[in-house]
């Protein structure tokens, strides 16, 4: 290890030691990365911090984001949320763990709409809690369902984590958005079957809907579905559709979005100006933080590479004598522990570029490894100290302690480290959709676009080869010669220009 790589492992260290302290992540990644770099570069480290904030600029994809987060905001001031999850409430009220499955199902479905964790967890504390809290469901439980849906929003699409994700893998958005979907529904899919399992053999933790909570006639539960989910099924559809189907950009699909979340609020009568208002800024708040957090850690990470540490690292990790499998599990368990004090900008932006060459010389797929990358950071919100979800819910469920909060978090970690090994060791989970998504879109190309053209080319073909059967030599008698011949024929015999024998 030279001086400049061992001055950027300093720089590592202090930073992981200053974070676990509890300063700011964003300051303390620039205020680093500046100081160190002046040490090691001089006055080119302020180069290289303003080249790093023009090109994070220029990144196309990242005006998807506060467009998405936007989107969030106005679904959330339209009350979506809270109409899907009256609706799957009302429709499951007779079933044991009813309203564990009616948080994981609204979550779920509300992580297609945005993927703002802090809204989803904030607003099925205030809306599942009290009515939890009523029924007897057991508070530790309770508490887990709650923030774990919550956080489904940073892995299934439209994730802005994986909007950031893609250039620094170099795959495109929409195919790590079609490759999440896969490990998003198997999560929400364990955490169903976990509340479930344990409300049908302990019938206290989770009984069902009491009964002055129904409502009164089927009529009144019909009523719901459709209005709670018909709408925001659409919505989905129209935004991640086109995405999927390559028929929009992420950036395009997002503002389609944001219109429709805006035709909704005021079709359903939710339509304030002091919403729009509170949105703007909440989308304000919430996009520069993201943003100068993902400025600071450009900053670091070019810093850090520059010093010469990162390439140092990663011949460090190829050089050692591990299978494949086993280095691709020291990654992610590396991933897994940088969750626990770092929020997920830090992570993809700093250490994520230098695990991908590792990965990338191990021949793995980067689609592939960029959902498992998605579904580990899922847990940097629910693992201490910067469990985010646990403070979103205590804000709004004071009845419920932070041991309590932490205690349901980590059964559902436990929950996501399965997952986690299940589509390590089962790749088709995320690479299905994908694969067959990119098949089919060559067919289409390859394909003829009507039956029109279908005859067109077919006629083009068949001319085509009459075409090359024919010779001149094959002429019939009497037939004109070809001009090719009549060249060959006169070639030498050209008339005289006029005047041209005079002298």
């Amino acid at each position: 290890m030279s001086g400049m790589e061992g001055l950027g492992m300093v720089m590592l260290v202090l930073m992981i030691g200053v974070i676990f302290v509890g300063f700011p992540i964003s300051f303390t990644l620039l205020i680093i990365a500046l100081a160190f770099g002046y040490i090691g570069l001089g006055q080119m480290v302020f180069d290289l911090a303003y080249l790093q904030i023009i090109g994070l600029m220029k990144m196309e994809e990242l005006a998807a984001v506060p467009l998405f987060i936007f989107m969030g905001f106005l679904t959330e001031q339209a009350g979506l949320m809270e109409r899907l999850f009256r609706a799957f409430r009302d429709l499951l009220a007779s079933v044991r763990g009813a309203l564990y499955l009616g948080v994981i199902l609204t979550a779920t479905v509300f992580a297609m709409a945005t993927g703002i964790v802090g809204a989803a967890v904030t607003v099925l504390g205030i809306m599942a809690a009290p009515i939890m809290i009523k029924s007897g469901y057991d508070a530790r439980m309770s508490a887990g369902a709650i923030a774990a849906g919550g956080t489904l929003g940073i892995l299934i699409p439209p994730s802005v984590m994986l909007i950031v994700m893609g250039p620094v893998l170099g795959v495109s958005v929409a195919d790590l958005y079609s490759a999440a979907f896969g490990p998003g529904f198997m999560l929400a899919g364990m955490y169903i079957i976990y509340t479930m399992t344990r409300s049908f053999l302990n019938p206290k933790l989770g009984p069902p809907v009491p009964i002055d909570e129904r409502p009164e006639s089927w009529f009144i539960v019909i009523r719901e579905v459709l209005l709670g989910m018909v709408p925001l099924g659409m919505l989905i559809t129209c935004t991640l559709g086109s995405i999927l189907m390559g028929i929009a950009t992420p950036t395009e699909a997002a503002s389609v979005g944001c219109f429709g979340a805006f035709v909704l609020a005021v079709a359903y009568g939710r339509f304030t100006f002091r919403g729009v208002k509170a949105a703007c800024i909440s989308t304000m708040n919430t996009t520069s933080m993201v943003m100068f957090l993902a400025a600071a850690s450009n900053i670091f990470g070019a810093v850090f590479a520059r010093l010469g540490t990162a390439e140092w690292i990663t011949k460090t990790l190829i050089a050692l004598p591990l299978p494949p499998t086993a280095m691709l599990l020291l990654v992610l368990g590396l991933i897994f522990l940088l969750g626990w004090p770092f929020e997920w900008p830090a992570i993809i932006l700093v250490f994520l570029p230098i695990f991908q060459p590792v990965i990338q010389a191990l021949g793995y797929d980067m689609i592939w490894f960029g959902a498992l990358v998605a579904v580990t950071m899922q847990t940097a919100y629910l693992s201490p100290p910067v469990a985010m979800s646990a403070y979103y819910l205590k804000q709004v469920v004071p009845q419920w302690s932070l041991g309590t909060i932490y205690k349901g978090m980590f059964d559902f970690m436990g929950i996501q480290v399965i997952a986690i090994l299940i589509v390590a060791f089962v790749p088709a989970i995320s690479l299905w959709l994908p694969t067959t998504l990119t098949a089919q879109a060559k067919a289409e190309r390859m394909a003829p676009s009507s039956a029109e053209d279908a005859a067109t080319e077919k006629e083009q073909n068949q001319k085509n080869m009459l075409e090359d059967d024919y010779k001149p030599e094959d002429k019939v008698e009497g037939e004109a010669p070809a001009k090719d011949s009549l060249d060959e024929e006169y070639k030498g015999d050209k008339i005289p220009e006029q005047g041209a024998g005079k002298k």
